[in-house]
C-alpha cells in the first residue's frame, strides 16, 4: 500500500464489529454437539448461561474473570477501531461486577496489504483505552490474515460473593440500561455510504466509553444490582432473552423508554442492515411479544405492521451498554448516580413472573 494512500477498513471486510458475531440460534446448535471437557470445580461461571466471562474462583477472597473478544473493523480510522475493540473486550469483566487487570491482543492482517502504520494505530488506539482503564497489556499473538480481525483476551479481578451474572434477576426488579442502542444500523450506514465517521460521533462517544461502574457504585448499589450483561452483538432483545432465560422470569420493556443513538432512526428507515437484525429476530421471535397500545398484542410473526423503529430491538450493538436488573427501592438512586457517567442511561422495563399460559414468551416489548 503506498504511503500516501488512504484505506477505509469497512470495506475491507464483508461485516464488521459485533454483527459479524455467529448468529446466537446457530451458535447454540454448534455448542449443543459438543462434549466439553469436565469442569474443574473452582469454576464459577463458564458457557451454559451465555454469561459474558468465566469465573474461577482463586480463593474465599478471589475470584478471576475472564473473557476473550475480537471482531473485523466497525470503522474506517485505525485509531478509533483498536479503542473500541478495546473498550468492547474489557467490557464483559464489568458486566460480571470484575475489574479487568491484564489483557493479551488477539492480531489478524493481511501484510501485503496494510503497512505498519495501521496495525500500529489499532494498537495504539488499544492501549490508550487499557490505560484509561489501568489495565496492562501483558502480549499477544499475531498472523497474517485475509482480513483485519483485532480484540482482546482480558483477565480480571472479583471478590467470589459480588459476582454478577445474567442469571439473577428477580421479580419485581427494575431494569436500567447505561448506554443508547443502534450501532448496528450506524455502522452499516458508514460501510455502505449513507453516513461519515464525523456524523457518527455521538455512537463513537458510546461505543468508546468504558463499562467501568466501579467509580460510581458504593457497596450498597452494587448489591442492589442482582443481574447484569453486557448488550452486544445479539442485540437488546437477544441478551433480555438470554437474561430471562436464565433467571426464570420475564422481561417487560418499554419500547418508549430505550435510549436510541441520534441518526440510528434515520438509517434504519433508510434500510442500512445488517444480516444479524435477521438473525438476531429469529433467535427471539418464539420468546417476544409484542404489545402496541395502538394495534393490541401480537406475536413477532404478527408484527409486520409494527414501526420499523422496533428492528432497533434487534440491532447488534458493539461495546453497547449494561443491562442491569436493580432492586427496585434502589434503582432511582443509582439511576441518579449512573448518569454523572452515562447520560442517556435509563430504566427501560421491569422483571416479572412467567406467564404460566405462555411460559415461552420471556420478552414482552410495550409502545404507546
Amino acid at each position: 500500500m503506498n504511503s500516501n494512500s488512504v484505506i477505509r477498513l469497512t470495506q475491507t471486510v464483508k461485516k464488521g464489529g459485533c454483527a459479524a458475531k455467529v448468529a446466537a440460534g446457530e451458535l447454540r446448535t454448534i455448542l449443543a454437539g459438543v462434549r466439553f471437557p469436565p469442569k474443574d470445580s473452582n469454576v464459577l461461571i463458564d458457557g451454559d448461561h451465555f454469561d459474558d466471562a468465566a469465573i474461577i474462583k482463586v480463593s474465599d477472597e478471589l475470584a478471576l474473570v475472564q473473557t476473550l473478544d475480537f471482531f473485523t473493523p466497525t470503522v474506517d480510522t485505525p485509531y478509533l477501531f483498536g479503542k473500541i475493540a478495546a473498550a468492547n473486550a474489557l467490557s464483559d469483566v464489568y458486566a460480571m461486577g470484575g475489574v479487568p487487570k491484564t489483557a493479551l491482543a488477539i492480531l489478524a492482517f493481511p501484510t501485503d496489504v496494510f503497512e505498519p502504520r495501521v496495525i500500529q494505530e489499532v494498537l495504539q488506539g488499544a492501549c490508550d483505552i487499557l490505560a484509561e482503564a489501568k489495565v496492562s497489556l501483558v502480549g499477544g499473538h499475531s498472523i497474517d490474515d485475509e482480513t483485519l480481525k483485532f480484540g482482546l483476551s482480558v483477565t480480571g479481578y472479583v471478590h467470589p460473593n459480588a459476582i454478577w451474572t445474567n442469571q439473577g434477576a428477580r421479580v419485581g426488579d427494575d431494569l436500567i440500561l447505561t448506554k443508547a442502542i443502534g450501532t448496528g444500523t450506524l455502522n452499516a450506514s458508514l460501510k455502505w455510504g449513507g453516513s461519515t465517521e464525523d456524523d457518527l460521533k455521538s455512537a463513537y462517544d458510546s461505543m468508546t466509553k468504558l463499562n467501568d461502574l466501579s467509580l460510581i457504585l458504593n457497596a450498597q448499589t452494587k448489591l442492589a444490582i442482582h443481574a447484569a450483561t453486557d448488550v452486544t452483538g445479539f442485540g437488546l432483545s437477544g441478551h433480555a432473552f438470554q437474561m430471562a432465560k436464565a433467571s426464570l422470569c420475564k422481561l417487560q420493556i418499554e419500547f418508549d423508554e430505550v435510549p436510541i443513538l441520534p441518526r440510528a432512526r434515520e438509517m434504519l428507515r433508510e434500510d442500512f442492515l445488517t444480516k444479524a437484525h435477521q438473525t438476531n429476530h429469529e433467535y427471539t421471535r418464539d420468546a417476544l411479544t409484542w404489545v402496541s397500545l395502538k394495534q393490541g398484542k401480537m406475536s413477532t410473526l404478527e408484527s409486520a405492521g409494527l414501526p420499523i423503529d422496533w428492528k432497533l430491538l434487534h440491532d447488534p450493538q458493539t461495546s453497547g451498554g449494561l443491562l442491569l436488573s436493580v432492586d427496585p427501592s434502589q434503582s432511582a438512586q443509582l439511576l441518579q448516580a449512573l448518569r454523572k457517567e452515562f447520560l442517556v442511561a435509563s430504566r427501560i422495563g421491569r422483571v416479572c413472573a412467567q406467564d404460566a399460559n405462555e411460559p415461552n414468551r420471556l420478552i414482552e416489548v410495550i409502545a404507546r
